[in-house]
């Protein structure tokens, strides 16, 4: 380059602004207005500044030459190279091309997605850091409707509200809100076991499981104040419901246990929450019925949602998942399934009285939610593309324990 041809570079002046006094700032300004291998000239009289542009332009990456007195700086593409496998970490919107990356390289770190990481950063070993493993495209807007739907159990459920029930009948209640609450704490512990595994590159999905184990974190709370209400204490939890809860557990595909635990079990518990609104014997047993249902709902949904995007990118991923649902199913074969204890529960809780009118209307009503429980597993599985009879058998298969 000439000395001509220098001079129709863009010029800063610092004065005698030393770069240890803000100087840079100057300097980074100049040459953001600049395109990357353009020049730009910096002057000054700041005692030592030459040494210290020279130091700073080093660490940023620019190269630096100095010529007639006036230091020339060629910018650099400082981004270039400094995370290995990608140059960039996405962007923030996840509705831009190429925002959420196939892959989330542990360099990433806990950067936010479209930060630039610095070279020499730690690298993070998230176990789940495939886009494909945990994705689902509406992950964004399930978790703005979880957020406008949260609810305060203090003033969501009138837990003033008069009722008088049977001993008997306020027993089954407490059975049944044990149950519950020993389904609800495998429905936290699972997508929380996750959370911490997962990259956060895939943010919208963290966001997802979030505020799932908040969810179910509420309803533990407000099934055992439920359960307390009257004065009662946990009823009986049974060997073979915790055998049942503990295979989900022991599931480490993040995929899977969403299938065994959101697509049929919580999409199952809908139902009997759906059952416990129509016909539980008070008040606020029915408003608590009807507000966890519609959390269960939005579990579902998305279980659903990523299958769905699993499964049109990988259609022999639904051989993994009949293999689970036989798996799980001989695992439990020596147990007993339900509670029986629950099941009893459930018939007093529809009948309202020991009256053999009320406990044949209670008997069927509970038949009917059986029916309706097989019925959702079928439509569910259907949608996920199992052909018929598959989805008929693995339906059938599913834990006589409900979750």
């Amino acid at each position: 380059m000439t000395a001509k041809e220098i001079f129709l570079s863009p010029i800063i002046d610092i004065e005698n602004l030393g770069l240890d006094a803000g100087a840079h700032l100057l300097i980074k300004h100049g040459l953001n207005k600049i395109p990357v291998g353009g020049e730009l000239l910096v002057t000054g009289n700041a005692p030592g500044w030459q040494a210290q542009l020279s130091a700073w332009c080093r660490a940023q990456g620019h190269p630096l030459t100095f010529i007639e007195g006036k230091a020339q700086i060629t910018r650099s593409d400082i981004h270039a190279g400094r995370c290995r496998g990608a140059t960039q970490t996405g962007s923030a919107d996840p509705k831009q091309n190429g925002a959420v990356h196939e892959h989330a390289w542990p360099c990433y770190g806990l950067a936010a997605r479209g930060a630039t990481v610095e070279a020499g950063a730690p690298e993070y070993a998230f176990r789940l850091n495939q886009k494909h493993e945990v994705w689902a495209d509406n992950a964004a807007e399930l978790y703005a409707q979880a957020v406008a739907a949260q609810w305060n159990p203090d003033q969501a459920i009138d837990w003033n509200a008069a009722f008088e029930l049977p001993d008997e009948v306020e027993n089954a209640v407490a059975q049944v809100m044990t149950y519950m609450i020993e389904n609800e704490n495998a429905a936290l512990v699972v997508p929380a076991r996750f959370l911490g595994q997962m990259h956060p590159h895939f943010r919208e999905v963290q966001a997802v499981l979030a505020i799932q184990v908040a969810d179910e974190a509420r309803h533990i709370d407000v099934f055992t104040r439920r359960l307390r209400l009257r004065g009662r204490e946990p009823a009986l939890s049974t060997a073979g419901g915790q055998a049942s809860l503990k295979t989900l557990l022991d599931e480490t595909d993040f995929s899977i246990a969403g299938f065994l635990l959101s697509v049929l079990g919580e999409g199952t518990f809908v139902s009997l929450l759906n059952f416990l609104h129509a016909h539980a014997p008070d008040p606020v047993t029915r408003q608590i019925a009807r507000l966890a249902a519609i959390d269960e709902g939005r579990h579902v949904a998305f279980g659903m949602a990523h299958l769905l995007r699993r499964l049109k990118l990988e259609p022999e991923f639904r051989t993994r998942l009949t293999h689970a649902v036989e798996t799980r199913n001989d695992a439990l074969s020596g147990t007993s399934g339900l509670n029986e204890e629950v099941f009893d529960a459930l018939i007093l809780l529809a009948a309202g009285e020991f009256t053999p009118a009320a406990i044949a209307t209670g008997y069927a009503r509970v038949q009917t939610l059986m029916t309706d429980m097989a019925e959702g597993r079928l439509a569910r599985l259907l949608r996920l593309g199992f052909e018929g009879k598959t989805a008929q058998r693995l339906a059938a298969l599913h834990t006589r324990n409900f979750m």
